[in-house]
């Protein structure tokens, strides 16, 4: 099991009139190789779970083994260290750095692992290429159009060989032949044994993905196959 969450609890002002339970008692299970889009609306604890899921966030109560380990009991320093190896990040905004050109941009995380020089330069040229953007590499964000910029996002989330790839409203920026094309990639990704998990308002999008998970309130309300997601 990769990742595995009892219970979870994301609450804000706990105890107050102001309370907020951005998570109540969510529970799920994701298998190494699946694809899965958490699908709700704006508010509903979406990105609340996927940023616990990605260990940018830490529950209020509850547990999550990723991959085996408690990461509630890890330190900011060993949770920026899961990160960094297990999971790729892709955001709506994408994220760049716009004084980096998108070899650049790709290389980074590389560098933040300590990896060497050739080792760097192998895995920044073989993630752009999987995104197509192989010709575009010496360019900075804002010669690129915005369907590039996200090509970019990928190709540096990619890059570390993470298992997990979390994609919050990757396609929400972009137009809809753009969009498509991102997603796309994400399946050939998936193809290629990556653990997808998408996050999105758009009942379109979550339909391209294997597994369904709807969340409303902080509460799964369905969680099974696209057959059964939207009748």
């Amino acid at each position: 099991m990769l990742i595995d969450v009892k219970n979870l609890f994301k609450i804000y002002n706990e105890g107050e009139e102001s309370e907020v339970r951005a998570l109540d008692g969510v529970s799920l299970r994701i298998d190494r190789g699946e694809f899965v889009a958490i699908i709700g609306a704006s508010g509903s604890g979406k990105s609340t779970l996927m940023n616990i899921l990605g260990c940018l966030d830490i529950p209020t109560y509850g547990d999550y083994h990723l991959d085996g380990v408690d990461v509630t009991e890890l330190t900011d320093r060993q949770l920026a260290h899961v990160r960094n190896k297990q999971i790729g990040f892709i955001f709506q905004g994408f994220n760049l750095i716009p004084a980096l050109n998108a070899w650049e941009n790709v290389e980074l995380p590389l560098i933040y692992q300590g990896m060497s020089p050739s080792l760097r330069s192998e895995r920044t040229e073989e993630a752009l290429e999987k995104v197509g953007l192989a010709d575009r590499s010496r360019h900075k964000p804002t010669e690129m159009s915005g369907g590039q910029q996200q090509r970019v996002a990928i190709a540096r989330a990619i890059a570390t060989h993470p298992p997990i790839i979390m994609a919050d409203e990757p396609t929400g920026a972009l137009d809809s032949r753009t969009g498509k094309h991102v997603l796309e990639i994400l399946h050939r990704l998936h193809a290629d044994g990556s653990t997808i998990i998408l996050i999105t308002h758009d009942n379109g999008i979550a339909a391209t993905a294997e597994r369904i998970i709807r969340i409303s309130d902080g509460r799964i309300l369905y969680d099974g196959d696209r057959e059964g997601a939207f009748q």
